[in-house]
């Protein structure tokens, strides 16, 4: 089994989720779609040759994002990684993979 963490600007958090549950991520025996999110406050400055979702190059950003956990299988680990970028408005998609032993 995986965790996989993402963030999310909170414009698009519904659509994340949904995509992760649509191929299987957050399955938990006869549950499905589970998930757990904390909101917090995303913070980043776009350099020169990016092509920010919001914000502005060379100016500090700060965007009300969730962050959303997840638990997957490990076979498909990259399936859901797909399905979380393929939904993402951002360039670059913060998102941190573990592995669970439990």
């Amino acid at each position: 089994m995986k965790k996989i963490i993402v963030y999310v600007p909170l414009s698009h958090t519904d659509k994340v989720r949904e995509a992760i549950g649509d191929v299987g991520g957050g399955q938990l025996g006869k549950y499905s779609f589970c998930s757990f999110s904390i909101r917090g406050t995303g913070r980043f400055k776009p350099e020169d040759g990016a092509n920010p979702h919001i914000g502005e190059v060379g100016k500090l950003e700060e965007v009300k994002e969730e962050r959303i956990e997840v638990t997957c299988d490990d076979e498909i680990t990259d399936k859901v990684v797909k399905a979380i970028k393929s939904v993402h408005p951002y360039e670059e998609v913060a998102l941190d993979i573990y592995p669970l032993e439990n």
